[in-house]
């Protein structure tokens, strides 16, 4: 056993630079990935997860009081390992030589071209055992989400306890920690195997809807776009909502849509297109919809936002097509064109859509409300065939489509969506896929993002883009549909591929982890059942994740009714998964008549914490990770940690985001994303001295900075990673208090911080005081030139791109309007172009 007083690697040291760039690296993997397997926002890394989980486990054989068991039996293990360093026979002879060694071995591991190596498995296992010879170490995480933490626990040789409140979570658990080490690479073989089935008959019976072209063209997907009627006096033109007319953007074939006003004697003028290929950018007309502000085409007045909203939320989103009697089409979504692929042609082919793909659609909406009423004839018993359950209300974070007139799920889809969703869903239940039924779920629920009318066309990769391009459900004015029962991107032949893909990515796992139902403040486990507490909690305000997870919630319970992880542990009249106990700042949502604000919030993490303080032994050790960018985030979070009994001993920030996701561009997310290394804090901790307190600030602050800017961590990152190194001071006391004995708050702690931070930050951009003196620069900056140099240096990213904001988000070359955007123009508030920071920031460096 490790003795209590032993820090661990992860309180004294780790290679930032080298997990960070695993780290980002790993975010770049699409295929033959863990992630693959499903879904699941904010999921952390597994080369971060892998190489602070080490770091955790291993005692620092620099310690006086590190177990000379361990550094003999470290230095035999590391001495053994095949393709070492020559030189780590010499290094690993002294304390300070194996340190570095064990620091340069958790930085290759957490190389994902080494997760499944057998070498680097077999030392990191026999480390761990070293360190922990007595038993197995048992992994705990409250908050377990996506999976990453346990999985790299059951990886490195430890057991492993995850919980979470949220049923998808569950179901995603259960299967990458459970099913998968028991059934191993036979889970994705059965899987591929009985997802055939599944698709050959429901390719038979959803043949009609899908129809070929005479010429034996396969459509492959369908473009539309929402419409809406031209308001204009003497106009009244139906209105196709495009952001772009691209339709191919690939550089040795480009194709676009072109328009021509057709005017006649009677009745309104009326908009055709045409395909076309552009000989240059240029030649392609821009979209008719800005900011939820429509153009008409035809006499070029413009529809403003709330009358955009109020014609879409009468055709319920405006998703549908409407037909008369005959199946003409009158209104609603209209079809642009058909992207097919033909035998004998390589690449996709685009048309403009026939009477006979209308025909198809009108079919498909026949058929739905047949399925519909013959359900409700029945009784309406058990669950509606298609999602009748209701969204989340107005206001609710990242969502707005409930103001375009789309208030169930199941309006997020189109009929022929429904209906092929249903059918797949309907032969999941068979006795074919009874054993491997969750994993058969797993697919059906992953294609499901990129079967709804919020998918836009990808130009670039000719496909549609899932849903979830950012942790919200904005509205999309244009959409792609796929083909479900085809064998190209967004049909479910390529989510059952992705997911057994993701299943053999999982790799040998020498134990199987256990997958709990619990809410983070009520544990079910014993006082002191672990050594390790390592989690991922929800930040503050910035992913709604119960709210977006019943996007996938609803179809899961469809493919697998009356599942004991499918439902809501506390609530059994909710159709939809837990929203009260989860821990999240959600105003929309309120707990036993108590809105979910800030106080709501830290109570809850307190809780939480404080629960993981009761699990953890005495000489246990966890961490903490979070990565949001307002200064109320972090006050919330560490005001629940210090709360719940816990003192902050280490910190480390790790490039673990994409600095080129939608998410990056304006929001509370940060390229890095910091852990926090903690210990439960004495019962008997001491009061702290507020005059002491701020004497060691700055001298902590600037060694900190000094040493993450030698591992790249730049402007705002920089920033938010001294708050952990900061922390050390103030969480080790019971309290802080102030000479004539006033406690002292951590709000007020954090602004001195900040304080102190900008400081040595400005003193390094202008060089220190003294310096300044002898160069006659003393007092020539006046303040606002002082802030605007502080101002420039925070612009500066860990991941080399510019914090830079303009009117839209970008996803490859394709514009993509945001909410915010919406948001912005009808309330008649102007968005701002140029560079942004967090607002809070800026205001405390000023």
């Amino acid at each position: 056993m490790i003795p209590k007083q032993c820090k661990r690697l992860a309180e004294v040291d780790f290679p930032i630079a080298v997990v960070s760039k695993h780290s980002a690296r790993e975010k770049s993997i699409r295929h033959g990935h863990p992630s693959t397997l499903h879904l699941w926002w904010a999921r952390r890394p597994l080369a971060a997860c892998r190489a602070v989980l080490m770091a955790l486990l291993l005692p620092d054989p620099c310690d006086p009081e590190c177990p000379k068991e361990f550094i003999s039996a470290a230095r035999d293990i590391l001495l053994r390992k095949n393709g070492r360093p020559r030189r780590w026979d010499a290094e690993v002879k002294t304390a300070e030589g194996l340190r570095k060694t064990l620091l340069e071995f958790i930085g290759d591991l957490a190389n994902w071209d080494n997760s499944a190596d057998p070498d680097y498995l077999a030392v990191a296992r026999a480390l761990v055992k070293a360190a922990h010879p007595e038993e197995t170490p048992l992994v705990v995480d409250p908050f377990a989400g996506g999976g990453s933490i346990p999985l790299e626990a059951l990886r490195l040789g430890c057991e492993a306890f995850a919980s979470d409140l949220n049923p998808v979570a569950c179901l995603i658990l259960k299967v990458m920690l459970e099913d998968i080490p028991r059934h191993g690479p036979e889970l994705a073989d059965e899987l591929r195997r009985v997802g055939a089935e599944i698709k050959k008959k429901a390719e038979k019976e959803l043949a009609e809807f899908y129809p070929r072209d005479p010429d034996g063209a396969a459509p492959i997907a369908y473009l539309w776009a929402r419409t809406v009627r031209c308001e204009s006096p003497n106009c009244g033109a139906e209105i196709p909502l495009m952001r772009s007319f691209w339709l191919c953007k690939k550089v040795s074939r480009k194709r676009a849509l072109q328009s021509k006003v057709v005017r006649t004697k009677s009745g309104p003028p009326r908009v055709e297109f045409e395909i076309f290929e552009p000989k240059a950018d240029k030649e392609v007309p821009g979209g008719t919809v800005t900011r939820a502000k429509a153009t008409c085409p035809c006499c070029n007045s413009v529809l403003p936002p709330e009358r955009v909203r109020a014609q879409l939320a009468g055709q319920r989103g405006g998703a549908e097509v409407v037909f008369d009697p005959d199946g003409k089409r009158t209104g609603g979504s209209r079809m642009l064109d058909v992207v097919t692929l033909q035998p004998g042609f390589q690449g996709r082919n685009y048309r403009l859509p026939t009477d006979r793909d209308y025909q198809a659609v009108w079919k498909a909406q026949k058929r739905l409300k047949a399925l519909l009423e013959e359900w409700a004839h029945g009784g309406g018993q058990g669950l509606c065939p298609v999602p009748d359950e209701p969204l989340p209300p107005i206001g609710t974070l990242g969502f707005r489509v409930q103001r375009h007139g789309m208030l169930q799920w199941g309006d997020l889809f189109t009929a022929r969506q429904k209906l092929a969703l249903e059918t797949l869903a309907r032969h999941s239940r068979g006795p074919q896929s009874n054993r491997y039924q969750e994993a058969v779920a797993l697919a059906l629920s992953k294609v499901s993002e990129l079967a709804c009318s919020i998918c836009a066309w990808e130009p670039i990769a000719e496909c549609t883009r899932h849903i979830f391009g950012r942790q919200a459900i904005p509205i999309a004015w244009d959409f792609g549909e796929g083909v479900l029962t085809s064998s190209s991107s967004g049909s479910f032949e390529v989510s059952l591929e992705n997911v057994s893909s993701g299943i053999e990515a999982v790799g040998p796992i020498p134990l199987s982890g256990t997958c709990h139902p619990a809410d983070a403040t009520d544990e079910p486990l014993p006082d002191e059942a672990s050594p390790i507490c390592f989690t991922d909690p929800p930040y503050y305000d910035a992913v709604p994740y119960a709210d977006l997870s019943d996007f996938f919630f609803v179809w899961l319970k469809r493919v697998l009714p009356n599942h004991p992880l499918l439902r809501d542990p506390f609530d059994a009249t909710n159709p939809l998964t837990p929203k009260f106990r989860e821990a999240v700042q959600n105003q929309a949502n309120a707990a036993n008549g108590r809105p979910k604000g800030r106080l709501w919030f830290e109570e809850t993490v307190a809780k939480a914490f404080a629960e993981g303080r009761r699990v953890l032994r005495e000489d246990g050790i966890g961490s903490v990770i979070f990565a949001h960018k307002t200064t109320e985030g972090w006050e919330a979070l560490l005001t629940g940690m210090i709360r719940g009994g816990w003192t902050i001993t280490g910190s480390w920030p790790i490039a673990t985001e994409a600095g080129n996701r939608l998410r990056a561009r304006d929001s509370a997310a940060l390229a890095t994303s910091v852990h926090l290394v903690c210990r439960p804090r004495p019962d008997d901790a001491s009061v702290g001295d507020w005059v002491e307190v701020l004497r060691e600030l700055p001298k902590r602050v600037g060694i900190w900075m000094e040493r993450l800017q030698g591992e790249s961590i730049r402007g705002a990152d920089l920033v938010f990673a001294c708050i952990g190194p900061a922390l050390e001071i103030f969480s080790r006391y019971s309290r802080v208090e102030t000479a004539d004995g006033r406690e002292v708050k951590l709000a007020t702690y954090l602004e001195k911080v900040l304080e102190v931070v900008g400081r040595t930050a400005l003193e390094q951009v202008l060089g220190t005081e003294d310096a300044r003196a002898r160069n006659g620069m003393a007092g020539a900056l006046e303040e606002d030139a002082r802030l605007t140099a502080l101002f420039l240096w925070t612009l500066q990213t860990t991941n080399g791109e510019k914090n830079h904001r303009g009117d839209t988000e970008r996803a490859g070359d394709e514009e993509v309007e945001s909410e915010e955007d919406e948001d912005s123009a009808s309330s008649g508030t102007p968005r701002s172009k140029g560079f942004s920071l967090v607002y809070d920031v800026v205001r405390r460096f000023a």
